[in-house]
């Protein structure tokens, strides 16, 4: 008994609800594969951020906090740290390199970073990947800037474009540094990391806009753009620095002697251990997703159930006939489980293919504005076990209808009932 033919002929007559069957459970495959490919992708563009820096020094706080600001733009730092404090670490015979960076303004919502020319030989993001321009290139004068693809795209600039910052994060006319404008001399390709909503200026750009003020507002004295360039523009204190060493395997012993600095105090974290321990506190997010997509599952299953049981009562002629001319109660019991077995496989391969096609649609838009690049590549093991499990859940719900028919009469089936 050719129970895989049969099956195949009972469902091309059965075709309208098993098609919206299998398009409910692709639903859900496609779900809760979406959600872990997002989930695994997302983690690696944040731990990604920045690579190949060994230390990120601040001012005295939590790890978590120094990160946020100094990488991520998030937030403010407690305190700075004085330029005397970056030589003397810098000038040390470990270290390879070091990135400094001032933070405190911005221009139309975007944070504006000083840095200096290190920062575009040394800074690397995603697998060791540099930072590379799409038009223009770096700045070299005091009052030039070079915008993040984000900034660019999002503003309309173009390279040659004047603009001008602002006092700390707010836009206010009284906040802006209008005396001393920038000129956008480069562009920086995307790079799916805050660099790509930032605005980068050089250390003693961000100087010469505050000659002119003390404690955060304009002083007496108003200063223009070119009368600014006469002053010393060496930083007296900068937010944090980033540090690469020339030996890697003295990484916890820099950390120690920088953490217990004592002309200020200051701390020195390792990117890549914050930046898990930052994701283990928002992993739950990650988590309840997951878990609203296995409700969804749910929800596709006991459909098929629902399904399946409404159509036994129009088969209980054909499933006595079956048992009519030999077939045991098992064969009625492994019929239902290979329709079913059928209907899932289906609607799994045809979640796969939803879950591509979203992919290669959504790829552009979600790497533009979220910076999370959906690769296109095979599912893994993880989704492979999770399709597994799909078609395992749909196999022991199949038992329940498999065993209603099974313990139905034969007579029940053949003799019609007014």
């Amino acid at each position: 008994m050719n129970l895989l033919l049969i099956a195949l002929k009972s469902a091309r007559f059965r075709r309208t609800s098993i098609v919206l069957t299998v398009i409910a459970i692709a639903i859900s495959a496609t779900l809760l594969l979406g959600v872990d490919k997002v989930r695994k992708e997302a983690r690696s563009s944040f731990f990604n951020t920045v690579s190949q820096t060994d230390l990120i020094v601040g001012a005295r706080s939590s790890p978590t906090n120094l990160l946020l600001y100094s990488v991520f733009r998030i937030g403010n730092a407690t305190n700075n740290v004085s330029w005397e404090t970056y030589e003397s670490i810098a000038d040390r015979d470990e270290v390879a390199w070091t990135i400094p960076i001032s933070l405190g303004d911005s221009h139309r919502g975007f944070r504006v970073m000083g840095t200096s020319s290190d920062y575009f030989d040394f800074y690397r993001y995603g697998s060791n990947k540099a930072l590379t321009l799409d038009s223009g290139d770096r700045f070299e004068g005091v009052y030039e800037a070079v915008l993040g693809a984000d900034v660019a795209r999002d503003l309309g600039y173009d390279v040659g474009d004047e603009i001008v910052v602002s006092h700390g994060l707010t836009s206010a006319d009284f906040a802006g540094h209008d005396d001393k404008p920038f000129t956008v001399v480069g562009i920086f390709d995307r790079t799916g990391t805050p660099v790509d909503r930032t605005v980068h200026v050089s250390l003693a750009g961000i100087e010469a806009i505050h000659v002119d003020w003390i404690d955060g507002s304009r002083s007496g004295v108003q200063l223009d753009a070119e009368q600014a360039l006469q002053f010393d523009l060496t930083p007296t204190s900068i937010t944090a620095f980033m540090v690469g060493l020339k030996n890697r395997a003295q990484t916890f012993t820099i950390q120690r002697e920088i953490n217990d600095y004592r002309a200020e105090p200051v701390s020195a974290v390792l990117p890549g251990a914050t930046l898990s321990q930052f994701w283990r506190t928002i992993s739950p997010v990650e988590q309840v997703l997951f878990v609203i997509s296995g409700f969804v599952l749910l929800a596709g299953l006991l459909g098929m159930l629902t399904t399946i049981l409404s159509t036994l009562n129009e088969r209980r002629r054909e499933i006595a006939v079956l048992r009519a001319v030999g077939a045991r109660g098992r064969h009625v019991v492994m019929l239902i489980v290979l329709e079913t077995l059928l209907i899932v496989t289906a609607g799994c391969a045809l979640g796969i293919g939803m879950l591509y096609g979203l992919i290669a649609v959504t790829r552009p838009v979600v790497a533009r504005r979220y910076g999370v690049d959906l690769a296109a590549t095979w599912l893994d093991s993880t989704q492979l076990s999770i399709l597994g499990g799909v078609i395992g859940a749909a196999l022991v719900v199949a038992l329940i209808p498999g065993f209603i028919a099974y313990r139905r009469s034969i007579h029940d089936g053949l003799a019609l009932k007014v």
